[in-house]
């Protein structure tokens, strides 16, 4: 003859683990949901990535007018950009100041950057 306390505790603990099993179930499905969304969200930043660095490589400076003169249009600077948005005369003064042991004076960064001479 079985004992009933002992099929009531089989029973209890059959309960407690049908409930538990239910919880880790929902928990995995929650988990992959996620995962899923961050794989997507892996996939966007990839794409965002490669469209963003293709504009700013594409993204030259153009002419503008100012007083009637025709000028280069300078970008404003953001976060993330660097001195490769600029103009490549301003790249080679900004080239030349760096290079520069201490404080210079603008006619050497023209001789520098070979405007003028010496």
């Amino acid at each position: 003859m079985l004992d009933p306390e002992l099929l009531e505790r089989i029973t209890a603990r059959r309960a407690e683990l049908d409930e538990l099993e239910e919880q880790l179930t929902k928990q995995l499905a929650e988990v992959r949901d996620e995962r899923d969304e961050l794989a997507v969200a892996e996939r966007v930043l990839e794409r965002m990535t490669v469209q963003l660095a293709e504009e700013r490589a594409s993204a030259r400076p153009v002419p503008g007018q100012v007083a009637g003169r025709t000028v280069m249009l300078i970008p404003h600077r953001e976060p993330g950009t660097d001195e490769s948005m600029l103009p490549p005369d301003y790249q080679r003064i900004i080239a030349a100041v760096r290079q520069a042991a201490g404080p210079i004076m603008a006619r050497e960064v023209g001789v520098v950057v070979g405007w003028t001479s010496a």
